[in-house]
């Protein structure tokens, strides 16, 4: 998750993924730039949009990092039963009603798939540079839909695409998500490539954040992940949670991403630092937040490595 909008503002609520970057994507790349993406994967990003990066943590750490999870959420993922409780708080950003967003983002397992040197490397590659901060962000434990609990799922920007935004976003697979009926990603490369030409066809009234994609629903694309996969995408492409229509799996996920660290950013380093030292979720129109308030109170400030250290603001890359 990244920034999001009410009608057409931008709303900001989490200072650490709620912009686009002053540096540019890296616009090409040749075997000897790539730190992990093969050539091929780099003309499958550049085509599309987006990238699979295959056990980017591994199926054991993805699998503990689910069972925080389901700790966190107090549910059991062996009794259905007790998934389908009301929501502890309410949230604004309505697309999101029932998609099962986790709120928590300091805890040791999160910080512990962020600080990969795998994920870095990835985000290296996509960025072009080394010096990186990751972004704060939250999980997924998205049910099966059922009376009460539907979710339809949606296709949408963060950022208008007009605006020729900087920025990636990405989601680690913490379960399966092979099976397309479960909910997972979904994007539209075909909008993608395909966008100028595109946007000359549609009212100058429309939606920027939401495309119509009347005669486009055959250009959907269900990209299935398993356990421990890390999916990068950029921003420009048109994405989203599609429905969980299956009858008992569960998509679980931890959003991760990077960006171009802003060592000289002083109120943004404060607040990333704080935001991992005492526990402080971000708040807003698409953060509800906790009221337990169980990552202040329950847990621990999470340990870094020296490359997490770096990619918080902790200690400069320089």
């Amino acid at each position: 998750m990244q920034a999001y909008k009410n009608e057409h503002e931008t709303i900001p609520g989490n200072p650490s993924a709620a912009k686009s970057s002053a540096v540019q994507l890296r616009a090409e790349a040749t075997k000897e730039d790539l730190l992990l993406l093969s050539e091929s994967d780099w003309r499958f990003w550049k085509t599309n949009g987006y990238i699979v990066i295959k056990g980017a943590i591994s199926a054991a750490q993805a699998l503990k990092t689910a069972g925080f999870l389901w700790e966190f959420e107090e549910k059991n993922p062996d009794d259905s039963s007790t998934w389908y409780t009301c929501a502890r708080a309410e949230m604004q950003m309505k697309e999101l009603v029932n998609t099962g967003m986790v709120e928590v983002y300091n805890h040791q397992t999160l910080w512990s798939n962020r600080q990969s040197s795998t994920i870095h490397k990835a985000f290296s590659d996509i960025w072009g540079i080394k010096k990186l901060w990751v972004t704060i962000d939250r999980a997924n434990l998205n049910f099966p839909n059922k009376p009460g609990f539907e979710y339809k799922g949606f296709i949408h920007w963060d950022y208008d695409p007009q605006t020729n935004p900087q920025n990636v976003q990405g989601v680690l697979a913490l379960a399966d998500q092979t099976d397309e009926q479960m909910g997972g990603f979904q994007c539209v490369p075909w909008l993608f490539q395909n966008f100028e030409a595109w946007n000359e066809q549609q009212p100058e009234d429309k939606n920027p954040f939401i495309p119509n994609l009347k005669g486009l629903e055959d250009k959907i694309v269900k990209v299935p992940l398993e356990a421990g996969d890390l999916l990068i995408f950029n921003s420009q492409l048109a994405h989203g949670i599609r429905p969980n229509n299956s009858k008992d799996k569960v998509r679980i996920a931890q959003y991760i991403s990077m960006m171009p660290a802003e060592e000289h950013n002083l109120s943004l380093k404060e607040w990333r630092i704080n935001s991992w030292k005492n526990r402080i979720a971000p708040e807003g129109y698409a953060f509800p937040g906790d009221p337990r308030n169980w990552e202040k109170t329950k847990y621990q400030t999470a340990e870094l490595s020296e490359l997490g250290k770096k990619l918080l603001g902790l200690e400069a890359w320089s």
